[in-house]
């Protein structure tokens, strides 16, 4: 029977019950981690109707079946055709089943006592309805704790599964939108490395890095970042605009972007050519002396092996030269003389087979062999830099949340440095993002350390870590974060291996 609600104790208690579910409302509302929601929602379900146990089953319709990763007392994932059992059928025709004694009721399943030792007495099942009325789910509870379930308590559970339904529906919709999210993240790092292939795996090993610098902060008692904290939509906010940095290289022409050395391959291809013909004209000449002294009647043994010596020593010098300009090519540092080398080696001139005079090394060739570091010329580099302000306005055009809005600006000035050197903006210190500056370590350490890149050898971590107490020193990078980044073993804890 019902209990008598005109009784003032029977009323304070369904008051206390309903002011509870209210409570419970407001979290769930909050609530968008199914993970956590869902054992909230049987736990209060369980107190709301005094039940020993509590399972919430969730309906997919796509399979016709209902689902629950939580259910008190048991360890595994339950799933229950639609129209199967009590659960079943409270899915399929929408009507409360309040069972008094399941072991008389037909469409209890013992199996499931025999397997887990406990007696099931009295079971109390509802469905779970959204705004429009649909059935999205069951609340079962098991065993009122004294006497047996009543019809208020169906109406409590009812109302509970009403709240639970749209906080579910809410929460499996946040998980779709995250989800949906972290898929165009991820098509776009794909986009980034199919333009550079040579930096495959950048972005990924960038925003694990940073996101280790952020978690080794949280155990910072003293200096500057102390009480720096962040949340997990902070982390998610850092890790989206470390995984998209480089997104801008989508704006940069291909040819520049995997520049391996300081000439492109078909320049390099026209100069090997040009030393060849070079190489003919030195044999040319060579027999045109020797044709002319046996006309004049002159050309002797001596003056015969005269001549070989003086070809093969063209011939060495020449292909010595070849030798300095494809080590000038290589992404390296010149060394001591090149660069006046390079320029007397442009004023040299040799002969085709046309008899027109050709420089052996073109007025382009020199300027860009003549790169003092690395591989880009100054109008390439800026080309390269420019992605930074691509990946600005793109990120700058997606609708952030409120939690993510600043991804765009995070980005933005991963490249920026404590000294104003940085760029695209040289903008001051205080005014570069704390995440920008983790990203710029973990950015550096990456390039220094990656193994993929065709322009440079990898640095070993000892000497990567040199270079970036260097910088620190020279006032580019935050030497608190470095400190942590290193006390902390930052590389090795985020980079290691699965399984070790």
């Amino acid at each position: 029977m019902s209990p008598d609600i005109h009784s003032p104790q029977d009323l304070a208690g369904r008051v206390s019950k309903l002011t509870s579910i209210l409570d419970v409302a407001k979290a769930m509302a909050a609530a968008r981690d199914l993970e956590l929601l869902l054992p909230l929602i049987i736990y209060e379900a369980a107190k709301v109707v005094d039940a020993d146990r509590c399972t919430l089953f969730i309906l997919d319709r796509e399979r016709g079946e209902l689902w629950s990763k939580v259910a008190q007392g048991a360890a595994h994932e339950i799933r229950v055709k639609l129209g199967k059992g009590i659960a079943g059928s409270v899915a399929e025709t929408g009507q409360v089943i309040n069972i008094q004694d399941a072991y008389a009721d037909p469409r209890f399943n013992r199996t499931v006592d025999a397997a887990t030792g406990y007696r099931t007495h009295t079971i109390l099942c509802v469905p779970m309805r959204d705004a429009q009325g649909e059935v999205t789910g069951v609340l079962q509870a098991l065993n009122k704790h004294v006497g047996v379930f009543t019809d208020e308590d169906a109406e409590l559970l009812l109302a509970l599964g009403g709240q639970a339904a749209g906080a579910i529906e809410n929460a499996l919709l946040h998980d779709e939108i995250n989800r949906l999210f972290e898929g165009f993240v991820s098509a776009s790092v794909v986009a980034i490395e199919s333009r550079d292939p040579t930096t495959a795996g950048h972005s990924g090993r960038v925003a694990s890095l940073t996101v280790g610098l952020a978690e080794a902060l949280e155990h910072e008692s003293s200096g500057p970042y102390a009480r720096l904290r962040f949340g997990i939509q902070d982390v998610q906010e850092m890790r989206y605009a470390s995984l998209l940095h480089d997104f801008g290289k989508v704006g940069v022409r291909e040819h520049v972007l995997v520049k391996a050395e300081k000439l492109y391959p078909q320049e390099l291809d026209g100069l090997r050519a040009r030393f060849a013909l070079a190489r003919k004209d030195r044999q040319l000449r060579s027999l045109e002396r020797r044709l002319e002294a046996a006309r004049e009647g002159m050309l002797q043994a001596s003056l015969e092996r005269e001549e070989a010596e003086r070809l093969e020593a063209e011939l060495r010098e020449l292909d010595e030269t070849l030798e300095f300009v494809l080590a000038c090519n290589r992404p390296t540092i010149l060394p001591s003389g090149g660069f006046e080398r390079l320029a007397d080696l442009g004023r040299q001139r040799f002969r085709d087979e046309r008899e027109a005079e050709l420089p052996l090394l073109l007025p382009r060739e020199v300027e860009r062999l003549s790169i003092p570091r690395g591989s880009l010329s100054a109008e390439e580099r800026l080309e390269i830099e420019s992605h930074v302000s691509h990946t600005f306005r793109f990120l700058s055009q997606i609708p952030w949340t409120r939690a993510l809005k600043r991804v765009p600006d995070i980005a933005y000035a991963h490249h920026e440095r404590l000294n104003g050197s940085g760029y695209p903006r040289k903008i001051p210190a205080e005014t570069i993002p704390v995440q920008s500056k983790m990203m710029a370590i973990s950015d550096v350490y990456d390039a220094l350390t990656a193994a993929d890149r065709p322009y440079k050898k990898a640095v070993p971590h000892p000497a990567a870590l040199d270079i970036l107490h260097q910088e620190a020193r020279n006032g580019m990078l935050d030497g608190e974060l470095l400190r942590v980044f290193v006390e902390a073993e930052v590389p090795r804890r985020a980079l290691r291996p699965p399984g070790l």
